[in-house]
């Protein structure tokens, strides 16, 4: 009788923590990007162009800042330096491998200037941004070469405002079918929703 009556308790007192814990489930994002208000947008500097759709990463870029200044949450900045997050984006091709161009200068562009219908984005990145770095033998020029890795588009959230923020851990990742297509580009959407949840969360367990 006594020994069922402790493992009863020790049932109970198992199923208390576990009630307390789900109680307070913790952030999915933590704090910094929950007051982050910019963002820069590149492309991964290690995708390379592909050879039948050499703009779909460009493209995929500007799409990704669009949805940004659409949300209107983020102001849009030309590069690292001023940017509470970093984002990069890959156009998939749908092959898990696949003939790409290399050593292009993906994210040196002149200046630009975008709009929605209440926000202008004006880009001026210069030459290459010194905390980004491909990985390979650096400066060889435009080449051929075989790309490996995801077949789906992928956007992927790092932290501003320390040194190479890409060769830190990832705060958010998504990866799917057409998730950088415009206009709706649903890994904006899906990165707003998660921000959103975090919101709810940290309201209910301050």
């Amino acid at each position: 009788m006594l020994r069922r009556m402790h493992v009863l308790f020790l049932l109970l007192a198992v199923l208390t923590s576990v009630a307390i814990a789900g109680g307070k489930k913790k952030s999915s994002l933590p704090p910094y990007v929950l007051t982050a208000r910019t963002v820069v947008v590149l492309i991964d500097p290690d995708a390379g162009a592909s050879v039948e759709a050499p703009l779909a990463n460009k493209t995929a870029q500007e799409d990704v800042e669009k949805a940004f200044m659409k949300w209107g949450r983020f102001t849009i900045v030309p590069g690292t330096p001023g940017a509470d997050l970093v984002v990069t984006v890959r156009k998939g091709s749908g092959k898990l491998v696949q003939p790409t161009i290399g050593g292009l200068p993906t994210n040196d562009r002149p200046v630009t200037v975008g709009s929605t219908d209440d926000t202008i984005r004006v880009g001026a990145q210069q030459g290459r941004d010194p905390s980004i770095q491909q990985s390979g033998p650096p400066d060889v020029g435009p080449h051929p070469q075989v790309e490996a890795g995801e077949a789906e588009d992928m956007m992927v959230v790092y932290r501003g405002h320390v040194d190479r923020p890409l060769d830190q851990p990832a705060v958010w990742r998504y990866v799917a079918s057409d998730a950088l297509h415009s206009p709706n580009v649903p890994a904006v959407e899906k990165f707003r929703k998660a921000i959103v949840e975090a919101e709810k969360q940290l309201k209910s367990n301050p």
